[in-house]
């Protein structure tokens, strides 16, 4: 099966179309769908590997690592963003080369170690190739963040030919997840200050101390129940 780059390298810019023909803005549509297309099936061929996972830890263990998988496809406008942001190219084989975080697979788990435990086995796999490992979880953020994120390739199987897409994991625990997820909502509110913000960084930063005591303390609790 032949493998291919995901978009053709002659690809027009994906913004300033007003000049373009309605045609040429028509291929460039069309071309850019496809690209989200592939990166959302990229999506689903790792989702499916959690799930699989999961079936795995449900059959054969007594619990289950995996407490919540999310996925999202990054919008046009923040891949506009993020490219302008870093002087790049804005044309779909920019995104392709620059950015690796278009798809984005994120995986909630119960325990600190089940993070480095799913992640082994998702990297060990035989169509799975590692480009990128960050572990906020043993080197935080300045903020507080705590997460582990990966960046993989795996390919994905159409009609004619196999395509290898990237795609971005992180793993983290429900109280990294909540964390960060009231972070985010509290630092891009519109009507909050940026002076604020800056005001309650410490608070923000202690907070995360006590979500990363509070899975010190469960891991440790789980395993004393377990005997490890």
């Amino acid at each position: 099966m032949e493998e291919k780059p995901i978009i053709d390298k002659k690809q027009e810019a994906i913004s300033f179309l007003k000049n373009r023909s309605d045609s040429e803005i028509a291929a460039i549509m069309n071309d850019a769908k496809t690209l989200m297309t592939y990166y959302r099936c990229a999506i689903h061929e790792v989702e499916t590997k959690f799930r699989v996972l999961e079936e795995e830890f449900s059959l054969s263990h007594e619990r289950n690592p995996i407490e919540g998988i999310k996925s999202r496809l990054k919008s046009f406008d923040s891949i506009r963003e993020k490219l302008e942001r870093r002087n790049l190219p804005l044309t779909l084989e920019s995104i392709e080369k620059n950015l690796n975080d278009v798809a984005g697979i994120r995986v909630v788990c119960s325990f600190v170690d089940d993070i480095y435990l799913l992640a082994d086995c998702l990297v060990r796999q035989d169509d799975v190739k590692l480009i990128e490992k960050k572990d906020y979880i043993k080197s935080p953020k300045p903020n507080g963040y705590r997460s582990l994120h990966l960046i993989v390739e795996i390919p994905i199987f159409l009609c004619n030919e196999k395509k290898i897409v990237r795609v971005e994991v992180q793993l983290r625990t429900i109280a990294m997840e909540s964390w960060a997820r009231l972070e985010h909502r509290m630092r891009y509110k519109k009507s909050v200050d940026e002076k604020l913000l800056s005001q309650t960084a410490d608070a923000l930063l202690e907070c995360a101390e006590i979500s990363n005591k509070l899975d010190i303390k469960m891991q440790n609790i789980r395993n004393i129940i377990e005997g490890d």
